[in-house]
């Protein structure tokens, strides 16, 4: 039986998910948006996202896990001797709230039954930081790997427009680009060839 990774408080993970059985999970542009609000109510306060990118069955994150304080906001509080009478839900359970809520969201619209994500979802701790650039470089380039796009710049549901845009965001823009040192690094290194195989190969995903 394969061991799942468990989501630790404080640590980098690279996330990934799909439809079961390779089957959509996103069928229309408000599919994409909808599923982001959600992502912005369940994940938003317990893990900051550094890279995101959607595609019509599956999707990659890279999160890191907010410390256990500051998802309690415990502002004040000396110790944590009370946490374990807070029950707080484990990192995985707000993950699997999401899933489990756009489910029932899309299939109440098209009129479809049973699950929509493969169970558990996968994911990949990442604790050597000379791999953020390469998993964000990743990441924004998925939808040109898999021919959505040619340009990673031109495809609408991923942080890469977030990244090179001046707008208000909950995404960590600013220590994406401190990775990259600048924005031209930053463009120069989503232009380069990478190695999707050996990325996927190390990162376990198949």
């Amino acid at each position: 039986m394969q061991q799942i990774e468990s989501l630790n408080y404080g640590k980098f993970y690279h996330i990934y998910n799909r439809g079961i059985n390779s089957c959509d999970l996103f069928y229309e542009p408000a599919n994409y948006e909808y599923f982001l609000n959600l992502y912005d109510k369940h994940i938003s306060p317990v893990a900051d996202t550094f890279a995101w990118a959607l595609m019509k069955n599956h999707f990659h994150l890279l999160v890191r896990i907010k410390e256990e304080v500051e998802i309690l906001n415990l502002t004040g509080f000396e110790n944590l001797s009370g946490l374990n009478d807070l029950k707080v839900p484990k990192p995985h359970q707000y993950f699997s709230n999401l899933f489990n809520a756009y489910t029932k969201a899309l299939n109440k619209m098209y009129g479809r039954h049973g699950s929509l994500f493969e169970r558990p979802f996968k994911r990949k701790l990442i604790s050597d930081k000379e791999y953020f650039k390469t998993i964000v470089v990743y990441i924004h380039n998925n939808p040109v790997h898999h021919e959505f796009t040619e340009y990673a710049m031109d495809y609408p549901w991923s942080s890469y427009l977030t990244c090179i845009s001046v707008k208000p965001t909950h995404l960590q823009r600013g220590a994406v680009m401190g990775w990259f040192d600048n924005l031209a690094n930053f463009k120069t290194a989503h232009n380069s060839q990478i190695n999707n195989n050996d990325i996927e190969e190390w990162l376990g995903f198949e």
